[in-house]
């Protein structure tokens, strides 16, 4: 991929601590989270985290057995599970905390992974000042199921793979248009992970090519970032989106744990590289061509 190796990696830019939900919560057993995580990011030579916590709003179906105990105590009796609203005064304390004891080594910024924009940007204006966080990263978890959403793995049980793949890629355009809160998308590739290989086959993403083409040239026409999420590294996504107009990339571990911070992220930089894409002057900047 080039002859010339990255020395620096990248900023972690999506990552997730105490305070998003699906970790427990600050009361939970993840407290702690964030400090572990910069303690990480120090030891491993990570020049800057952005510490994008969920920020959800209304709640979608579910199946019980899909999620873990923890969060099986947010499912109503109505089998909808409703998250709760992010604390911003305590994340924002807990940063502070950690710019305080961290800050000399290592730059620590703010952030959200904003659930389906489109359809929140009132209840998100009512809750935190958008404007005022370092990265604000778009994500479609959900698809509409009759009067209700659901997530992927939730619609694999009651509609064929391909229904789910389309309908998820055919809403990709719709967030675009509808809400110009979040700078970069993230994992384009969501549905992806719960494919059902066992009935459906391996996952060939030229099955849905033009309907992934569509959906980058929906984000690359207004200038936002699309993410390279390293749960799993697809080359098709940066090829893809270069050939769709792309011109911004972010990276993103997409950790919970602590331990996966980084994860994937030198590989993830040398895949950009190979198709164009140059660092900014700081680490947490976009890279672009």
């Amino acid at each position: 991929m080039g002859d010339d190796v990255i020395m620096t990696l990248p900023a972690d830019a999506h990552v997730h601590s105490e305070w998003s939900w699906d970790t427990g919560g600050p009361g939970s057993a993840a407290a702690g989270t964030m400090r572990r995580t910069c303690e990480r990011a120090v030891r491993i030579g990570l020049p800057a985290v952005i510490f994008t916590e969920h920020l959800d709003f209304d709640g979608w179906m579910i199946d019980s057995e899909d999620v873990d105990e923890q969060a099986q105590k947010l499912i109503t009796d109505a089998g909808r599970l409703e998250p709760p609203p992010l604390d911003v005064d305590g994340y924002r304390e807990s940063i502070d905390r950690c710019r305080q004891e961290f800050g000399a080594e290592l730059r620590i910024l703010t952030g959200v992974e904003y659930g389906q924009p489109h359809l929140f940007d009132e209840q998100a204006a009512a809750l935190v000042d958008l404007d005022s966080l370092d990265r604000v990263n778009g994500s479609l978890h959900t698809c509409a199921i009759g009067d209700d959403r659901a997530e992927p793995f939730t619609l694999y049980r009651r509609w064929p793979a391909e229904r789910v793949m389309s309908e998820y890629l055919a809403e990709v355009p719709r967030m675009v248009a509808g809400s110009d809160s979040f700078a970069c998308l993230t994992h384009i590739d969501y549905p992806v992970r719960f494919w059902p290989a066992e009935s459906a086959g391996p996952f060939d993403p030229r099955r849905f090519e033009e309907e992934y083409r569509t959906a980058m040239r929906a984000i690359a026409s207004t200038g936002r970032a699309l993410e390279l999420n390293t749960q799993r590294l697809w080359p098709w996504v940066p090829q893809w989106w270069v050939e769709e107009g792309g011109r911004a990339i972010s990276f993103g571990s997409d950790d919970h744990e602590t331990h996966t911070l980084a994860r994937g992220l030198p590989e993830a930089a040398l895949m950009a590289e190979h198709y164009g894409f140059r660092p900014g002057r700081n680490p947490a900047d976009f890279w672009t061509r």
